[in-house]
């Protein structure tokens, strides 16, 4: 799983890289007197000071450019025999990137070789070979990327730590960017604060406003806005997850207090000391990927608490343990023999963190970010997978924390010094193969299946879009199993909107803009008009 974990962030990474094309590649020369014979290159090569852990596909090894013929780079690999033609990178392998020239300025797209490399050039080459075959095409050209990231897999049973990548390569920098690097959450964060709000008697199905909002403070007026740019009214808490509403985030914050999404965020571990302000509940503040990835196992198990660990067990000389992370009790280990069909019983004895039904209600929710939500092109496996994106402002930090029944996983994306990714970058876009790569190889390996339902509730069919309850047969794309806890009965046609003020001539975008038919508790079939303006709403905080 480490080599999986290793290779899938390297691709993401590099595929990045590539796309905005261009070329900086190690910044080191060899002086040309060293290059005249194969004895001199090959020994001040072997003293260079690059990264040779790096393994994306085939094995990167360091070169130097020996000469620039016609187009081509013939090129002197280390670890690697010359032959009687020697070893070249042909002019079609550089036609994707431009030159980074010394004042930071964009040389012409490359149409061979000598536009990008000088002789005595110290490059990385990995053999491009045959997917069917594995058969030697040519030697490519590649760089390390000047983007980075991590990535984390952990048991969410157990806490043991799977795989942990902490960047592009160990040899290259040792900051491990999975447990040292603070980076924003950003709308990853997101899942904490709904759990706060269900925990506080809301439903997937509760309708909050999705609707301007201005809020003053010391550093001036502050006017949050959804990705999208767009409104789009009064909308299901399972919508507003699923897309990543922030205006919706920000108006259940502040109808159940900063101070209990502060308290939960602190209870699951994702902060040590929130600060009790709106921005926050978008993800503003800093965390590690190892605290997030370790959060959501609590999501994936139920709502206990684990402990995330890279040493399962410690033994003396004697072979007796002197040290066990995972404290649950195994009932039945010490019976010899078991009745046909039956495992060993695992007793938890895990601090409970969170109400059972309330970690199902956010794991349904998070299934519909991965099917119909913002990681639903590239997140997909053969199990029932679960998680929710996360891109910061101008895109600096771009996140993907989920999980399956029994494993899960967290990728991040961004660079040392927090720069814009540019445009198109996000979570699902980036983060998301990354995380679906990984977990193609997991699930093979370690299986997955459905989460399990906690007892104590109830399944009630709701409209995803509008929230209105529909009948136990209904059926179509819209329609969601909705669980509910026994005994409470659903409030619905209810909106929230956090107590801002709303202007009354707001125009709104919705996802439905046509009137439709539906089908009610009762059997009945009834026309739904289109959204309602909020010219039509009073401007109370309770709709």
């Amino acid at each position: 799983m480490q080599v999986e974990a290793a290779e899938s962030l390297r691709r993401g990474l590099e595929s990045y890289d590539r796309n905005r094309g261009i070329w900086r590649g190690t910044g080191i020369r060899l002086p040309e007197e060293v290059l005249s014979t194969e004895e001199s290159w090959r020994d001040a090569l072997r003293k260079v000071d690059v990264a040779r852990d790096i393994h994306l596909e085939n094995k990167w090894h360091p070169a130097v450019v020996l000469g620039l013929e016609g187009g081509s780079a013939r090129v002197g690999i280390e670890g690697v025999d010359e032959d009687a033609d020697g070893h070249f990178i042909p002019a079609n392998d550089v036609t994707w990137a431009r030159k980074q020239l010394e004042d930071g300025s964009l040389a012409r797209r490359a149409q061979g070789a000598g536009d990008l490399f000088e002789v005595g050039d110290v490059i990385h080459v990995r053999q491009m070979t045959s997917d069917s075959d594995g058969s030697f095409i040519r030697w490519s050209a590649r760089q390390v990327p000047g983007v980075q990231g991590g990535f984390v897999a952990m048991d969410v049973n157990s806490g043991r730590v799977l795989a942990m990548q902490g960047g592009f390569s160990y040899q290259h920098s040792v900051f491990n960017r999975a447990t040292q690097a603070k980076r924003q959450p950003g709308s990853s964060f997101k899942p904490f604060v709904y759990a706060a709000a269900l925990d506080s008697g809301y439903t997937p199905a509760t309708i909050v406003i999705d609707a301007p909002i201005e809020i003053n403070t010391p550093q001036g007026l502050w006017r949050p806005k959804n990705a999208s740019n767009r409104f789009y009214g009064p909308t299901p808490v399972r919508t507003g997850i699923e897309q990543s509403r922030n205006l919706m985030t920000i108006r259940l914050a502040e109808e159940i207090g900063m101070g209990t999404v502060a308290s939960y965020a602190e209870r699951f571990g994702v902060y040590n000391d929130m600060g009790e302000y709106l921005a926050a509940s978008l993800g503003s503040e800093e965390t590690t990927l190892y605290q997030m990835v370790a959060a959501y196992a609590i999501f994936a198990n139920g709502g206990e608490r684990v402990e995330p660990t890279l040493v399962d067990r410690v033994q003396d000389r004697y072979g007796r343990t002197v040290f066990r992370h995972d404290k649950r009790i195994c009932n039945d280990c010490d019976v010899p023999v078991l009745e046909a069909g039956y495992g060993p019983r695992i007793g938890s004895n895990r601090e409970r963190v969170m109400d059972a039904i309330t970690a199902y209600q956010l794991t349904s929710m998070m299934r519909g970010v991965v099917d119909r939500g913002t990681a639903r092109k590239t997140v997909g496996l053969g199990v029932p997978v679960a998680g929710k994106t996360g891109t910061t402002n101008d895109a600096k930090d771009v996140w993907f924390v989920g999980f399956t029944s029994n494993i899960v996983a967290g990728c991040y994306i961004g660079y040392d010094d927090p720069t814009p990714l540019g445009q198109g970058a996000g979570g699902g876009s980036m983060c998301g193969p990354v995380f679906n790569e990984f977990m193609k190889q997991a699930t093979a390996k370690y299986g997955g299946g459905e989460f399990e339902v906690p007892p104590g509730g109830v399944f009630i069919n709701i409209d995803r879009l509008t929230g209105a309850r529909l009948s136990d047969g209904a059926t179509g794309e819209n329609v969601v199993a909705e669980y509910f806890r026994e005994g409470e009965e659903p409030l619905f046609g209810v909106a929230f909107d956090g107590g801002f003020a709303m202007s009354s001539d707001l125009q709104l975008f919705g996802v439905e803009e046509d009137t439709k038919e539906i089908t009610t508790s009762d059997g009945q079939t009834v026309t739904v008009a289109p959204k309602a303006s909020f010219g039509s709403l009073s401007s109370g905080g309770l709709y």
